[in-house]
């Protein structure tokens, strides 16, 4: 068995770090995610005038409930979504002038959703170049609050931003969403609001939030799910067991379903209070799965579809298309370059066994994998690396955008599960 120590959640991280700054005292973060994505977004919060504090086990953040401590910033957002989308929406709380840009793969992603609904609260925010995307400026006098309609149905980070502005109002916020993507992140922004001391209400489809402000406290970030599922995946595909102690029954984030996915495919999962354990049964089934709400993990399924005894096939993941990259088809890419059979839609991808061999995925090859800079693709293609000699990478140092260890990581684990199988 694998006892494996995971980073802690970047999405936790990063709202926990919002919150913080928003806070009224000072707050202390407990075992925050150390990586390029929260890196930047702690940078951020220090341009903007915030004071962060920063230990190899904790982060402390004085908060500024009437925003800003600078009357004007130039803030770099790295690669980061959630830095380039929450950042800006701190800001527009505070009085100043604020110009926010990122890495041309963050540039390429869309924010027009979000932007506008601030441009309907009355915020002044202007795009430089394109319309949606960065960069962009935020002439700040603070938001007054009121009613505003949002379509998050390609990010749920949209809604997130707004939700988290919403204490920081004068009057507070309605927001009526008209499409919602990945809900469970917005359960868990919720989750997290009401920790630092703020109820959002819902009535149907519009989201309450009143205003008032938020309370400094001592929060401790959860192990990440999206990082776990490789290795839980790594357990399923091999025959052996991983247990990732820290998730478990009350975790906040929706991708622990992964293991659900799993246990379909004939998986033995066992989730406890605290920790949550895998075991390979030296086969896996065939499926079809709805991923809208965990969508960040459908390339975790895709990397070990071809070793399923029957068709794997994805549904409901128009929004992997706008993520650091279009995943979808960078998937289906290099799913092909290893052999695989694979079929495409707007919002699907199936992947056929690979036949030959003694068992699936037997006619599979080695290939250099294209990762399009996007952390994820390369975790995934990590985990078929198991079973398939001869796989590199364009790009194996992305990761480092939420887990710079992986690669020492993931080798530990390999040589743990090899010494439990046979070979």
């Amino acid at each position: 068995m694998a006892l494996v120590d995971i980073p802690g959640s970047k999405s936790l991280t990063a709202r926990a770090l919002f919150l913080a700054a928003a806070a009224d005292g000072v707050t202390t973060l407990q075992r925050p995610l150390r990586s390029d994505d929260t890196e930047g977004f702690a940078e951020g919060l220090t341009r903007l005038g915030y004071r962060v504090g920063r230990t190899p086990d904790a982060w402390q953040v004085d908060g500024r409930p009437q925003g800003p401590a600078l009357a004007e910033a130039d803030v770099y957002c790295r690669d980061g979504a959630t830095t380039a989308r929450f950042l800006p929406t701190l800001a527009a709380a505070g009085h100043g002038t604020y110009r926010f840009d990122a890495s041309p793969q963050m540039r390429r992603r869309p924010l027009l959703p979000l932007t506008r609904a601030l441009r309907d609260l009355g915020v002044d925010l202007r795009h430089e170049e394109a319309e949606g995307h960065h960069p962009l400026t935020v002439r700040a006098a603070g938001v007054e609050g009121g009613d505003v309609v949002l379509d998050a149905g390609q990010s749920s980070q949209y809604l997130t931003a707004l939700l988290l502005l919403g204490p920081l109002t004068r009057t507070g916020l309605r927001i009526t969403v008209t499409d919602l993507v990945s809900v469970p992140y917005v359960e868990i922004t919720i989750a997290m609001m009401r920790a630092f001391g703020v109820e959002v209400g819902r009535e149907g489809n519009t989201y309450v939030v009143p205003p008032g402000g938020y309370r400094a406290t001592t929060y401790a970030i959860e192990p990440d799910a999206s990082t776990a599922s490789y290795f839980f995946a790594a357990a399923a595909l091999t025959g052996g067991e991983v247990t990732v102690p820290g998730l478990g029954e009350r975790a906040l984030q929706g991708d622990l379903g992964f293991v659900d996915v799993l246990r379909r495919m004939g998986a033995r999962v066992d989730v406890g209070a605290d920790r949550t354990t895998v075991s390979g049964t030296g086969e896996l089934h065939g499926v079809t799965v709805n991923m809208r709400d965990i969508s960040d993990t459908m390339p975790t399924l895709a990397a070990i579809a071809p070793f399923a005894s029957g068709p794997v096939r994805i549904e409901d993941v128009a929004n992997t298309r706008v993520k650091e990259c279009d995943r979808l088809e960078a998937c289906a890419e290099n799913l092909r370059r290893l052999g695989a059979e694979v079929a495409t839609g707007p919002d699907w991808i199936e992947i056929r066994p690979g036949a030959g061999g003694s068992r699936p995925g037997g006619s599979l090859t080695g290939a250099d994998i294209k990762t399009y800079g996007d952390h994820r693709i390369v975790m995934s293609f990590a985990v078929t690396g198991l079973r398939i000699p001869g796989i590199s990478f364009d790009d194996p140092g992305c990761v480092r955008k939420t887990f710079p260890g992986f690669h020492e990581a993931f080798a530990e684990l390999a040589k743990v599960l090899r010494k439990g199988s046979d070979g």
